[in-house]
């Protein structure tokens, strides 16, 4: 018998959502260490990022009014979240209520995880003689790359357990990659985030979505969904 040509390969294994949400929080704390203690090697390569590009925004105005697009509208945090609540009516209107509330529960956390470090760090925001945007809080964590990281991470968390198929599980994870460094790179370029701040909401954000992973497996148990 002649192998089917339209087989596709097995996605590769993940590590299990408790050891990734481990992993992403110990990396979370010794980054939050080192910007509060103003570390001088990673504050330098803060500066040193922060000043290259800011001078390509300065002298490039259509491509810094694209990237303001792309991070006020396309993937701003408020985007991200009206994605969430979809996916959440989505489920709620199929029954799974034990699934959307992790899903809600997941994106209230992320929201409240990233406003609580702004406050505790209190960390500034560059400063520009001839800015080209500007942003409102503190800077660290970047809660564009968080919330992004948060959506698309539980979006596809979503679609594994739903069983997507491959061609739908490779369009959204290219999606998924494209908007969560797509948005990391718009903040840097407009700048508005050192690029610390966007490796913690990276970081944090994947740390939520494994939590809830790892959580729901658990709950799920106990209730028998």
């Amino acid at each position: 018998m002649r192998p089917s040509t339209g087989s596709s390969l097995p996605r590769a294994p993940l590590p299990p959502p408790s050891r990734i949400a481990a992993l992403t929080a110990v990396l979370s704390v010794v980054l939050l260490v080192v910007v509060a203690v103003g570390w001088a090697p990673v504050i330098g390569f803060d500066r040193t990022v922060a000043d290259g590009l800011h001078e390509s925004a300065v002298a490039e105005p259509g491509l810094t009014r694209t990237n303001q697009i792309l991070s006020d509208w396309v993937w701003d945090p408020w985007t991200m979240r009206v994605l969430t609540a979809l996916a959440v009516v989505v489920l709620l209107w199929r029954r799974r209520w034990l699934l959307a509330l992790w899903v809600a529960a997941a994106s209230a956390l992320g929201t409240a995880v990233q406003q609580v470090l702004k406050t505790l760090v209190g960390r500034e925001r560059p400063h520009w003689p001839d800015p080209v945007d500007s942003a409102h809080y503190a800077a660290f964590p970047s809660g564009h790359a968080m919330t992004a990281t948060i959506t698309c991470g539980l979006l596809l968390w979503l679609l594994s357990r739903l069983g997507a198929g491959p061609r739908l599980w490779s369009v959204a994870v290219l999606i998924c990659a494209v908007s969560v460094l797509g948005v990391g790179f718009t903040r840097l370029y407009l700048g508005v985030h050192w690029f610390t701040d966007v490796l913690a909401g990276w970081l944090l954000g994947v740390f939520v979505v494994a939590l809830t992973a790892a959580s729901y497996e658990r709950a799920a148990l106990i209730w028998g969904r």
